[in-house]
């Protein structure tokens, strides 16, 4: 008897959950039918077939049929395995190698007739996004709001698409608009904001890129035409990374703009719109190329625990300063601090390190140690963890039912979502951590030393200001760093301790930790330390 795996799919939250089990009964239908044994079910609920990647219940059949656990894939029709004919074709040859066959409702798929209804699966998805542009445009000239809804207004109930002036919001934005105008600088706008205590459109803050946005995006409170009563659309296009899954927006130009007027949603004057505008206009520069720096994107303030980032030049030098102090003005460490001293405290703290043999030997000792026995704690959980396991899955199901059904909404369940998520990832990471406490660390001597050779090369290329030249030597060594916590008290002139986390994966000969756990960080204030009881 050949053993079968069936494979369901919906792809919108708004379809019905029992999509997938209607799906499941007729493919259990077809096997008890033509005599094959169920020995595997996946699934996947309000994910889009135009995409593998991003599949867990697919991603799980692929592997189950690397192991040859099942003969035949029987799922309702091509379309659910899969609406892109590039994944199609890549399944169906990894398929043909393993001797699997693909069954559905009509029979056993050949390789024409997959061709051919793969093909048509992709040609349903771009016409549905021709038709759903279609109709987004007509919501358009109707005078409604065909994407999201921006601060200042709230939906009205059964009329979709129509908004209406929250006044107390729209106060907000009328200050906004009058502080910019009188000089005050955006940063200046969202500090005063947050020491109102007015609540922002999303996040913990107000920040200066909330209120002045991105000019090439169009977005950001100054730039919203909707409050001048002018409704705007199709300012980005949504497109999907084919090796992620993800979908990413990319600005489009102004000539595909969609605009309609909508004089009942204005709130600013024209009068105040055009002198924020030319303001603007001088204040705004071009966007400069960046040139990588090593720890771009790694410095954190030990106030807020923000980022830390360049605010240009003191003397020939370049600065550095803490991101949310400038932003939003909610930290208090307003210090700068030389970007280069920086630098160079980093690499002469990891070569020291690097290079001294009884370090390394004291800290994997720590290190193991501590990893042993978090496992054993683990493993006398492991029931527990198991059990919770199971209750997370069956909690997420149920509010993800609710979101569907419309009983609860979104903005409800959607933080409880992402925390069962986190504790999700939690549970599974103390469970791998069980699986390898027998497993011990050890350091690659080769890695140390390409490493120490690099460190020197860079050391030597910040002196000559020439580190920004070196781009095949930054990579490396980021990978190396987790963070870096710039100690630098305000009033102290020139003096400040660094603080480097860093990673043991690029060290390690051990496979099953760049894979999982990740390791330790190193955590270093003059050198490294080994890691505390807990990371």
């Amino acid at each position: 008897m050949l053993r079968a795996a069936i494979y369901a799919r919906f792809s919108s939250e708004n379809q019905n959950e029992r999509s997938t089990q209607d799906q499941i009964a007729l493919c259990r239908d077809l096997c008890q039918r033509e005599g094959f044994k169920v020995v595997a079910v996946f699934e996947d609920r309000a994910i889009s077939g135009s995409s593998a990647v991003n599949r867990p219940g697919y991603q799980k059949m692929m592997r189950a049929s690397e192991s040859k656990s099942f003969d035949v894939l029987v799922a309702e029709d091509i379309d659910r395995i899969s609406r892109d004919q590039g994944d199609w074709h890549a399944a169906r040859k990894r398929f043909d190698f393993l001797g699997i066959s693909v069954h559905t409702a009509t029979g056993k798929v050949t390789r024409l007739d997959g061709a051919l209804r793969a093909l048509m699966g992709e040609m349903f998805i771009e016409n549905l996004v021709v038709h759903t542009r279609r109709g987004m445009e007509a919501v358009l000239k109707d005078g409604r709001r065909a994407g999201g809804r921006a601060y200042g207004y709230k939906s009205l109930p059964g009329k979709p698409g129509e908004l209406e002036i929250v006044e107390e919001q729209a106060e907000v934005i009328r200050r906004i608009f009058k502080e910019y105008v009188e000089g005050r600088t955006v940063r200046d706008i969202a500090g005063r904001l947050n020491k109102d205590k007015i609540a922002p459109p999303s996040g913990l803050r107000w920040n200066a890129s909330t209120i002045q946005g991105s000019a090439q995006r169009g977005n950001g409170v100054l730039q919203n035409e909707i409050y001048i009563g002018q409704i705007v659309w199709n300012k980005v296009s949504m497109v999907k990374d084919p090796n992620t899954g993800k979908r990413l927006s990319r600005p489009n130009p102004v000539s595909k703009h969609k605009r309609a007027a909508a004089p009942h949603l204005r709130i600013v004057s024209d009068e105040v719109w055009t002198a924020v505008r030319a303001r603007r206009r001088t204040i705004v520069k071009p966007t400069m190329h960046r040139v990588p720096r090593l720890l771009s994107g790694l410095l954190r303030c030990p106030a807020c625990g923000g980022g830390m980032g360049s605010v240009g030049l003191h003397r020939g030098e370049p600065r550095v300063q803490c991101s949310t102090y400038r932003e939003s003005g909610s930290c208090s460490n307003s210090r700068m601090v030389n970007r280069n001293k920086i630098e160079a405290a980093v690499l002469d703290g990891l070569r020291e390190v690097l290079k001294d043999p009884e370090y390394w030997k004291h800290y994997l000792k720590v290190y193991n140690e501590e990893r042993r026995m978090l496992a054993s704690g683990t493993i006398r959980d492991r029931a527990k963890l198991e059990r919770r396991a199971g209750e997370i899955k069956r909690e997420t199901e149920r509010l993800v039912e609710a979101i569907a059904k419309g009983t609860a909404p979104a903005e409800v369940i959607g933080p409880m979502l992402k925390a069962l998520e986190a504790e999700r990832l939690s549970v599974e990471e103390q469970l791998a951590a069980a699986n390898d406490q027998d497993k011990v660390v050890a350091v690659h001597p080769a890695a140390i030393k390409n490493y120490l050779a690099d460190i020197a090369t860079m050391r030597e290329a910040l002196d000559d200001g020439e580190a920004t030249e070196r781009p095949e030597l930054i990579a490396p060594l980021r990978r190396l760093i987790h963070s870096v916590v710039v100690h630098a008290q305000p009033g102290v002139k020139g003096a400040f301790d660094v603080e480097i986390k860093g990673r043991l994966q690029e060290l390690l000969g051990a496979p099953f930790l760049r894979r999982s756990l990740g390791g330790g960080p190193l955590v270093a204030g003059e050198g490294l330390e080994p890691p505390t009881p807990g990371l």
